[in-house]
This record gives C-alpha cells, sequence and structure tokens, in this order.
C-alpha cells in the first residue's frame, strides 16, 4: 500500500492517486514537479522551463525549488 504524500500548505504541489499515476504536480495543473527537475537536470534554464509549461508559474516553480533545497538540507 502506498503511503500519500503531502506537502506544506506553502508548497504548490497537489498529489491525485487517481491522476498521472499519482505524481506529485504543481498547484492547478497536470504537470509533474519531476519535469522542472528533469528538465533543469538537462541543463534548460528556469525560463526556458517556464516557458515549455505556461501553466506553471515562476512563483510555483521557485517555491518547490526552495522545498527541495531546504527537504535537502534537512536531511543532511
Amino acid at each position: 500500500m502506498k503511503t500519500a504524500l503531502t506537502f506544506p500548505p506553502t508548497v504548490p504541489i497537489w498529489v491525485d492517486p487517481e491522476r498521472l499515476s499519482g505524481a506529485p504536480c504543481f498547484a492547478g495543473t497536470r504537470v509533474p514537479v519531476d519535469s522542472l527537475f528533469n528538465n533543469l537536470e538537462s541543463g534548460l534554464s528556469l525560463d526556458e522551463y517556464l516557458d515549455c509549461f505556461p501553466d506553471v508559474t515562476r512563483e510555483q516553480a521557485v517555491a518547490v525549488l526552495e522545498y527541495a533545497h531546504k527537504t535537502a538540507l534537512q536531511a543532511a
């Protein structure tokens, strides 16, 4: 049985097990959060990513990146 993912209310991520196999997505979109990390790792800039995914706002992307950074530092 999968554990439900939850995020603080300030992090614009939603998860619905009935959509996209439960992949975390940017709030109000069907854009998986991992698309941000995959594209940045491939060399796209944040501006290029946002051009490719116009439903994702800069504020959403930055909030997710800041959350990932904070979470990574807490785990270290």
